[in-house]
Parts: C-alpha cells; structure tokens; sequence
C-alpha cells in the first residue's frame, strides 16, 4: 500500500505503530462485513491461536500473516494476505436467444432478450490497483463448468491474466444440452460471449485490446465461429477478440464464406476423438488458412476431453459426428 518491498535494516519506512493502525482499521472494515463475525475477529488463547495459524500456513505455503500481540493475555489478531490473491465479481448483461447463426446476421434487433451473468475473476496487484489486465473469457461444453476447465482459469491467474467464466447454461436453468444440442445453442452463446466483451472492455481494470477468447467441445464451437465476420460484424465493428483457442470444436462445417478475422486462432483436438472428429478439422483448417490466421494441433491416441482427469467414457446420450460435413452458407444456415 506504500510502494516498500522491505524495511529490512532500517525499519523506519513502515513501522509497528503504522501497521498496528492499519490492522485497527481493517479490523473496523470487515467487522461491518455481512459474512464477518466481528466477535470471533480475536483468539481465546495462544494454544488456540497456534492452531489457527498451522491451518492457515499449511494452505499451499502461499500464505503471509501478519500477526500482532494486543493485549496482556497474548491473543493474537491475525489478518491473512494470499500471494495469488483474486478479486471475483459477478457480471450480469443483457444478451438475447438466438437458435442459429442466421438468427444473428439477419434478425439479431428481433431475438428475445436474456439476462446472463459470469464471474470475473482479477490478479491482485497491491502496489497498483489501476493496473489493466489481459482478459481471457472461458466458455464451456455441453456439460456446463468441469474441474478441469477451472484448472485452466488457476492457470491464467497465476500467470497474471484475468477470467471471465461465462455462465451461459446457469443463466437460462439449463445443466446440460448434451444429446439435444438446442437449448443454449452455439449462436446464443457467441452473442452471449460478444456482449460479456462489450461490458468488460469498460471495466477499469480490462485491457480491451487484450480480450482472447476459449472453449471446450461446444465452448470450442463459440471461440472457433466467434471469429467468422459474418457473425463478429453483425454483433459489433469495434471490439475484436486478441486470438481465439478452441479445444475440440466441431469443425465438421464447410463455410462458403472464409473470411475471418486476422487474429490468431488455434484448434487442440484428439486423434480418435468420435464426438467431434478430427479429420474435419484438417479440412477446415486447410480451407480457411487461405484467408485466416489459424493453426490446428492433433494429439494422437487422445479422446475427446483429452485434458480431463476422468475416465474415457461411453455418452449414450452423446452424438457422433464421423463421416458428417454441413454446408455453411454466408446467411448463416
């Protein structure tokens, strides 16, 4: 808070009495907190203290105390500071429900309204609370949020970039599409993703020219056709997403339109994936490559969630799409 790293052989930039004050005053702070408990801010004990403080520093060794005696009987006020501390609010904007593609590039000013929310997550930067962070807006698969999506957002953060996870699903009470595929369609959520865009590019803290763009199965779907200009120019001509990272999308689409934008864009899928094959996506990536800067990585022997910890499964319910290419027509259909 005072710009100091250290008052190692000085001890004069910042001392007891001045860090005493500030606990008072955080204390004061958070004892109007609604989920602080201002009665139990103060230890009963030092044994009962001693235990608190080992709880605390065995979470990953990534925790600071600050620790002041305040009185006689030795309890300790204790006031935690995480080195790979987040600041997460929830965003709410107004989207719509488009079914398809076309539903946005001819008719979007006509689709029902829709309130969607997501959570942002930001790096804290103690020293600068002005700083503006790149922004990296996660969209997920047809199961909605799993462990190892939010393995990927940890990842982000600690290497300094904000999250934004777009709860597309939670917004309209819907768990799953797996086996349907109609009720938050990819097109909603692309329109979901571009207005998250539009309300985050004016946060404080988002560098607006820093917004990428990824997804998984169908989230793969929104970060790949996100990028498509029949789409991104009939949502918005101002905000470009920085580079779009699709993992295991449907890439089993033959556009007639090739023209996407210039920002980079790779697809990781699986050799053997059989809900969204690969092969497509040679294909794709072949034929928009003529006009786009994309780039495609194949691993072999890898199922589709190749980067989930759970087991190769059998979906029943889920489709596969081998052998099957669409035509994509420039309205969208």
């Amino acid at each position: 808070s005072r710009d100091i790293k250290s008052t190692v052989g000085s001890q004069v930039e910042v001392t007891t009495a001045a860090i005493i004050l500030d606990a008072y005053k955080a204390f004061e702070l958070l004892s109007n907190h609604p989920n602080i408990d201002k009665n139990k801010v103060f230890s009963s004990s030092n044994k009962s203290s001693l235990l608190v403080l080992e709880d605390v520093r065995s979470i990953a060794g990534k925790i600071l105390l600050l620790e002041i005696f305040l009185s006689s009987w030795s309890s300790i006020f204790i006031i935690s500071f995480n080195n790979n501390a987040q600041n997460s609010e929830t965003i709410t904007f107004k989207s719509a429900n488009p079914f398809a593609l076309s539903d946005i590039i001819n008719d979007l000013e006509n689709q029902k309204e829709q309130e969607v929310f997501g959570k942002l997550t930001l790096p804290l930067d103690s020293l600068n609370s002005e700083k503006k962070f790149p922004l990296i807006i996660g969209v997920a698969g047809s199961l909605g949020w799993r462990s190892h999506h939010h393995e990927y957002m940890e990842m982000y953060h600690e290497n300094g970039f904000a999250t934004f996870e777009l709860n597309s699903f939670k917004s309209r009470d819907i768990k799953s599409t797996v086996g349907s595929q109609v009720e938050v369609t990819t097109a909603a959520i692309i329109l979901d993703a571009y207005k998250a865009f539009e309300v985050l590019s004016n946060h404080p803290n988002i560098d607006k020219n820093k917004v990428s763009i990824t997804g998984w199965s169908l989230g793969g779907a929104v970060a790949l056709f996100s990028a498509w200009l029949p789409i991104k120019e009939a949502i918005t001509s101002d905000l470009k997403f920085a580079s779009h990272l699709a993992f295991y999308p449907p890439c089993f689409f033959d556009p007639e339109n090739i023209d996407f934008t210039d920002s980079p864009i790779h697809i990781l899928i699986g050799e053997i994936d059989d809900w969204t094959p690969a092969e497509p996506c040679n294909y794709f990536v072949d034929k928009i490559s003529k006009t786009a800067n994309i780039d495609l990585t194949i691993y072999p022997n890898s199922h589709h969630s190749f980067d989930s910890k759970e087991p190769v499964s059998y979906n029943e319910n889920g489709y596969s799409f081998k052998n099957c290419l669409f035509k994509l027509n420039n309205e969208g259909d």
